[in-house]
C-alpha cells in the first residue's frame, strides 16, 4: 500500500508509537485550550492569565521523575509548547530528558457540519497544518493529537457526520506522518444522552469502521498512530446501570470488530468519568480475557489532574502537594493499564465525575 513514507520514516513513527505506551505506560492530556483552563481556574478562584497557566503546567511537568515511570506522553497546548520553567528550560526539554514524548494538539476546534440541522459538527484546522506539524517537529515534539466529535441520538451520528470525521481524522494523520509527528486518531462517542450500553456499543463499532476506512483509502501507516476512542458506556442520563465489566467487554468487543492489529496502543479518554471510575474501567479492560493485540491504556485529562488542581489551588505552598496528587493517580492508571489496579486510591477529586454535557476545549 503506497503511503509516501521511506523505510525510515516508518521506523521512527512505529518506534515513537510503541514507546509512548510501553510498560503500561499512557499519556496526559494537558492541552487544554485558553478557555477550557479558564473554566477549570475557576473552580478553584484562580485567574485565568498566562502566568498562572505557565506556573500550573511547570507544576505537572516537574513533579518527579518517576513521573516518567508511569508517562510515556504529554500533549500539549500552541502556547504550552513555547513555555519554560522558571530557571529557563523550555517544557518540551523538561520532558524529553525525563524520557517523555511531548505532543501537540493541532486541531482548532469543532465546528458545525454544514448542510445538517441535527447539532452535529466536524474539526477545522487542515488548512496550514503541514507547515504547523513542521515547526513543531522542529521544536521537539513527537507526536500529534486530533479530536473529532460525534452524538449519539435517535438520528446521529449520521453516515454523513461519520464520513466527515473519518476523513479528516485521515487526511490529519497522513500529514502529520508525512511531517514525522506519530498521529493520534481521536474519534470521540460523546456519552451524552439516555442511551443503554449496547446502542453506545453499535455506535462506536460504526465509527471505528468509517474511521479505519478512511486511514486505509489515506494510507495512513497505521504501525505509526495510536487511537484515542471513548470506552463503551451508557448515557449519562440512562436509567440503567452497568458494571465495570459489562463497560470492558463491550469495549474489548467493539474494538476486537474494529481496530486493526498493526494499531500498536489505544489510548482511551475519560470521558467525563471520575478519576476512580476512569482506573477502575481502564483495569476491567485489561483484565478481561481474551484477544487484545494493541496496549490498552489512557490518555487522560480531567482524570488526571481533578485533583491536583484542587489540592494547588494556585498557591506556590500547595505545588508539593499536587504534585504528589498527579504521580498519585499516574500510577494508579499505569496499574490499571497492565490489570493490576486493586483500586480504591484516593484523592482531593477521586469520586468527583467530571462529566460536562457537550464537552468542547
Amino acid at each position: 500500500m503506497p503511503c509516501n513514507l521511506t523505510a525510515e520514516q516508518k521506523k521512527e513513527l512505529a518506534r515513537n508509537a510503541r514507546a509512548i505506551v510501553a510498560n503500561g505506560k499512557g499519556i496526559l492530556a494537558a492541552d487544554e485550550s485558553t478557555g477550557t483552563i479558564g473554566k477549570r481556574f475557576a473552580s478553584i478562584n484562580v485567574e485565568n492569565v498566562e502566568e498562572n497557566r505557565r506556573l500550573y503546567r511547570q507544576l505537572l511537568f516537574t513533579a518527579d521523575k518517576t513521573l516518567a515511570d508511569y508517562i510515556g506522553g504529554v500533549i500539549l497546548f500552541h502556547e504550552t509548547f513555547y513555555h519554560k520553567a522558571d530557571d529557563g528550560t523550555p517544557f518540551v526539554d523538561i520532558l524529553k530528558n525525563l524520557g517523555i514524548a511531548p505532543g501537540i494538539k493541532v486541531d482548532k476546534g469543532v465546528v458545525a457540519l454544514a448542510g445538517c440541522d441535527n447539532g452535529e459538527g466536524t474539526t477545522q484546522g487542515l488548512d496550514g497544518l503541514s507547515e504547523r506539524c513542521a515547526e513543531y517537529k522542529k521544536g521537539g515534539a513527537t507526536f500529534a493529537k486530533w479530536r473529532c466529535v460525534l452524538k449519539i441520538s435517535d438520528t446521529t451520528p449520521s453516515e454523513v457526520a461519520m464520513r466527515e470525521n473519518g476523513n479528516v481524522l485521515a487526511r490529519y494523520a497522513s500529514i502529520c506522518q508525512q511531517n514525522g509527528l506519530v498521529p493520534i486518531v481521536e474519534p470521540e462517542v460523546l456519552t451524552d444522552g439516555c442511551h443503554d450500553l449496547a446502542r453506545a456499543q453499535d455506535v462506536t463499532e460504526k465509527v471505528l469502521a468509517a474511521t479505519y476506512k478512511a486511514l486505509s483509502d489515506h494510507h495512513v501507516y497505521l504501525e505509526g498512530t495510536l487511537l484515542k476512542p471513548n470506552m463503551v458506556l451508557p448515557g449519562a442520563s440512562c436509567a440503567t446501570k452497568f458494571t465495570p465489566q459489562d463497560c470492558a467487554a463491550a469495549t474489548v468487543q467493539a474494538l476486537q470488530r474494529g481496530v486493526p492489529v498493526a494499531v500498536p496502543g489505544i489510548t482511551f479518554l475519560s470521558g467525563g468519568q471520575s478519576e476512580e471510575d476512569a482506573s477502575i474501567h481502564l483495569d476491567a479492560m485489561n483484565k478481561l480475557p481474551g484477544k487484545k493485540p494493541w496496549a490498552i491504556s489512557f490518555s487522560y485529562g480531567r482524570a488526571l489532574q481533578a485533583s491536583v488542581l484542587k489540592a494547588w489551588k494556585g498557591k506556590a505552598e500547595n505545588v508539593k502537594t499536587a504534585q504528589a496528587e498527579l504521580l498519585k493517580r499516574a500510577k494508579a492508571n499505569s496499574e490499571a493499564a497492565q490489570g493490576k489496579y486493586e483500586g480504591g486510591v484516593k484523592g482531593f477529586s477521586s469520586e468527583e465525575s467530571s462529566f460536562v454535557a457537550g464537552y468542547s476545549y
